[in-house]
């Protein structure tokens, strides 16, 4: 016998957003992470302010472990209704979109490959001016 999946309007999301019931939507699963609230590794701020909403950017742009995500799955509670799902990718959420193109958000590769390539440069000028005199 197989059990049916919970749907959840967008707005039914949006009405749990405290400490006392924290949900949030990942890649369009609805999530009640009330009770992980005190044992996320980034803290409960993290969850918080993300809740009630849909939290999948921010839960990629950290990067998580596939432990993580092994984790999550006990706190899956039900589906987002189809007329609140935002519409992603079919492609797996581990690979980026736009093979590897500069992200225009900010988010991708460029994001720290300008900052890192300033750094040394400061650093070798830094080194050459004034540690050779």
């Amino acid at each position: 016998m197989a059990s049916e999946t919970a749907i959840y309007r967008l707005e039914e999301v949006r009405n749990k957003c405290d400490s006392k019931n924290t949900w949030i939507v990942i890649h369009n699963s609805v999530y009640n992470v009330t009770e992980f609230l005190n044992e996320h590794p980034g803290g409960e701020e993290v969850l918080l302010e993300q809740a009630g909403r849909d939290a999948t950017e921010a839960f990629e742009d950290v990067g998580h472990s596939s432990d993580a995500r092994d984790m999550m799955k006990k706190y899956k509670i039900g589906e987002l209704a189809e007329e609140d799902r935002v519409n992603i990718d079919k492609k797996s959420p581990w690979t980026t979109s736009n093979d590897d193109a500069p992200s225009t958000s900010g988010n991708g590769w460029m994001s720290w490959l300008a900052p890192l390539v300033l750094g040394v440069l400061a650093t070798l000028v830094y080194r050459h001016f004034f540690l050779n005199q």
